[in-house]
């Protein structure tokens, strides 16, 4: 399946910010932060990392509306498309 160039990479940016987020989250740990304010981090961390996931997701879902065929041709039936969904859900 082909990906919208613009899609990809708005995806890595928000992995980019996750990365970046994930590094800051371990200095919190090493520097013995608060355990909540640690939490926080890797919920935010968490939900970005999410957000990346669902942008592909849907950028998937409208390829297979747009052309069923050529996206089930490609591996990207409504099954798998929704099973991906629930595994992010």
């Amino acid at each position: 399946m082909e990906l919208d160039d613009k899609m990809l990479n708005d995806v890595i940016d928000r992995l980019r910010k996750v990365e970046g987020q994930v590094a800051g989250i371990i200095r919190m740990i090493e520097s013995g932060r608060e355990c909540s304010d640690v939490v926080t981090q890797m919920s935010a961390a968490s939900k970005a990392l999410d957000r990346a996931g669902f942008r592909l997701l849907a950028n998937g879902l409208r390829q297979c509306v747009a052309d069923p065929k050529t996206a089930a041709k490609d591996g990207y039936d409504e099954e798998l498309l929704e099973r991906l969904f629930l595994k992010l859900a």
